[in-house]
């Protein structure tokens, strides 16, 4: 077990339930309807990222070293999920996205990064 990525596995999830009951019962008297829908497409992420960091980190052999996996995700997921929950509430506080916008697909392409870099680990581990 890796306690750290099942830790923050479950933060990420505690985190995501939060900010799902809070858009499905706050936002949608304040935001438009594509905003909502990007904002539930952040949740979703951010759920999944949790939860498969949970599995990883209660299953993990301590062989295997997970380290640039756990960075990548972490960041990736930080970046994809509130890039989205900034850009959701920009029409509402006037925030300028032009530098916002780029951080959701560098995110997402982190948190791919992340799966193939544990999908190569496992495949190229001499663990049973």
């Amino acid at each position: 077990m890796n306690k750290t990525i099942a830790v923050t596995g479950i933060l990420l999830i505690l985190s995501g339930i939060v900010c799902g009951a809070f858009g499905a019962h706050s936002l949608k008297e304040i935001v438009s309807t594509a905003k909502l829908n990007s904002f539930e497409t952040g949740v979703r992420y951010q759920l999944i990222q949790g939860l498969g960091l949970l599995i990883v980190g209660l299953q993990s052999p301590t062989e295997l070293s997970l380290k640039v996996f756990y960075q990548l995700m972490l960041v990736g997921t930080i970046l994809f999920c509130f890039s989205i929950y900034i850009l959701t509430f920009s029409e509402v506080i006037n925030l300028p996205t032009a530098l916002l916008g780029p951080l959701t697909p560098i995110g997402g392409l982190f948190m791919v990064s992340a799966w193939l870099i544990l999908l190569i680990k496992i495949l190229t581990a001499k663990i049973k």
